[in-house]
């Protein structure tokens, strides 16, 4: 009898990739004139900050506010453009080497993979493809006339992210009894009790405690390694629309300020 068909649902930034997938994008888009060098270095700062200590659910959420503030105007095809000259040279947001072997394995065991983030579509899409993965569920800014409205179509977070993965097990027919889950956050636990197999990596504070708890796994990933060496890279498509928003709203610890419009006469 062949085992049931069943799904790995992860998280993005720290779980799959050592850094925030989307504050390494700051010096290009300080450099294209979307951010000022104030920024670049807080940006710098934040990227700290979610490395050691993580988000909670307020900050995200005031950073959620203040970015869809933020981007509002911002022309979308100079943000393309942006990350079109420089995705291959900033796709050192590092993958972890245990991660993408954990990929391997699901899906030599048939089981789907399937990437669930708070950062922009457009971010993790393309990683999503490198990585072999079946599905990605992130962040939709809204588009006007090609330009960010400052509002957000759908937003992957918390107990919406617990929603998709219910909803993509019920659209493929899987029961979640047989699914895996794999976050490093507490704002990822409606996720992680959504799933028969939950996992935390690298886990924040608050994860750690239910982890122990509830006498769930703790994955420790420790090797990083570049995307290009690990992967091989895909031609370089401009459809990176979201990275403004994307990881910095999931990790709400950027405070961008003095940001500029770049011209685009």
């Amino acid at each position: 009898m062949s085992p049931r068909r069943s799904a790995a649902f992860f998280d993005l930034d720290k779980t799959i990739i050592a850094k925030s997938s989307v504050l390494a994008f700051s010096k290009p888009f300080q450099a294209g004139g979307l951010i000022s060098r104030q920024a670049l270095l807080k940006s710098a700062y934040a990227q700290f900050v979610f490395m050691v200590g993580g988000a909670d659910h307020d900050q995200v959420e005031k950073m959620r506010q203040f970015m869809s503030q933020l981007v509002a105007g911002w022309d979308v095809a100079t943000v393309r453009e942006i990350v079109a000259e420089t995705l291959h040279n900033i796709l050192e947001p590092l993958v972890y080497d245990e991660a993408v072997q954990l990929i391997e394995e699901h899906h030599l065991a048939g089981n789907d993979v399937v990437i669930v983030s708070t950062s922009g579509s457009e971010v993790v899409e393309p990683i999503g493809a490198m990585l072999g993965a079946d599905r990605v569920i992130a962040t939709r800014l809204e588009i006007v006339d090609g330009r960010y409205t400052g509002e957000i179509d759908y937003y992957a977070y918390g107990e919406e992210k617990a929603s998709a993965v219910r909803d993509y097990a019920a659209e493929k027919g899987l029961d979640l009894a047989d699914c895996y889950g794999y976050s490093d956050s507490i704002t990822d636990l409606p996720m992680l009790e959504a799933v028969g197999h939950p996992h935390v990596v690298n886990p924040d504070k608050e994860l750690r405690k239910v982890a122990a708890q509830r006498d769930w796994p703790v994955l420790v990933f420790v090797k990083p390694v570049a995307l290009q060496s690990r992967l091989p890279l895909p031609p370089a498509k401009p459809t990176l629309a979201a990275l403004a928003v994307g990881g910095v709203v999931a990790v709400g610890a950027a405070v961008w300020v003095g940001v500029r419009r770049r011209s685009t006469a």
